[in-house]
């Protein structure tokens, strides 16, 4: 299997795991990575995901020997698809980290975009190499990416097609925070940990409105921002939390309803 699915407190990782293609994207691996979110999503003891890459790779991006051939109809659908999948990863209620362990490039570094949070390796590398193969950005790159560093900055990258390193990648906001190699899934097995321990419900309308708030003009996003607030107020969670609080006694752990 090239997508590998493992679930300990209430943490499920999801790992790329393709290594004799540096973990690059075909058909077959966004199915798996498809069928392991539903998994995820399905799964009411699963609070947090992560998603890594095998060996010495993230994803190096999607399988050129695999599109090198396409009619435009046929990179339509396979776009269409890497781009279903990817959007499956930002609506998913539930909070992504990205553990970027090595090369992100192409695929790779929009699978990463896609994500909530993005952690990276010392030997992490980032990039949009996709102009100097001849095609553009096909998994959301020239839309996220804009949405993440800045338009000049992704217009610099997917324009030169030349990669970033994970301390560039932290200058220019990519990611937020980089690692020593063999701390980094350490640190993103103890960031999603922290996020588990909180009010789900709360975390889960926290995502949605910033997602729906980013697409949004500020006035509309705080209208999301005032429902998911609202709403949080019908849960047993918050009474409990803000009772202890007033009582100055250390809240209980949450049941998440």
């Amino acid at each position: 299997m090239s997508v590998l699915y493992d679930v300990s407190d209430n943490i499920a990782v999801i790992t790329i795991d393709r290594q004799e293609a540096l973990n690059a994207l075909n058909a077959d691996v966004l199915a798996g990575l498809e069928q392991a979110l539903s998994r995820a999503q399905n799964d009411p003891d699963v609070y947090v995901l992560v998603i890594t890459g095998a060996g010495r790779a993230f994803v190096a991006g999607a399988d050129i020997a695999q599109m090198k051939d396409f009619t435009p109809q046929k990179a339509l659908a396979f776009g269409a698809y890497g781009n279903a999948v990817f959007s499956k990863i930002e609506e998913l209620e539930k909070p992504v980290i990205a553990a970027v362990n090595g090369f992100a490039l192409g695929g790779g570094c929009e699978l990463a975009l896609a994500c909530d949070i993005r952690l990276a390796s010392e030997k992490a590398k980032f990039g949009q190499p996709e102009t100097g193969l001849g095609i553009t950005p096909g998994f959301g790159g020239t839309q996220r990416l804009p949405r993440v560093v800045g338009l000049s900055k992704a217009k610099e990258m997917i324009f030169t097609a030349q990669n970033i390193d994970a301390q560039e990648a932290l200058r220019c906001g990519l990611v937020s925070n980089v690692l020593p190699a063999d701390q980094l899934m350490g640190a993103a097995m103890d960031m999603a940990g922290k996020i588990a321990k909180n009010a789900q419900i709360a975390v889960r309308h926290a995502k949605s409105a910033i997602r729906n708030g980013m697409q949004a003009d500020i006035r509309t996003g705080t209208g999301h921002e005032a429902q998911a607030f609202a709403l949080c107020f019908a849960t047993d969670d918050q009474k409990n939390a803000m009772e202890a609080f007033v009582n100055k006694e250390k809240p209980g752990a949450f049941k998440n309803i």
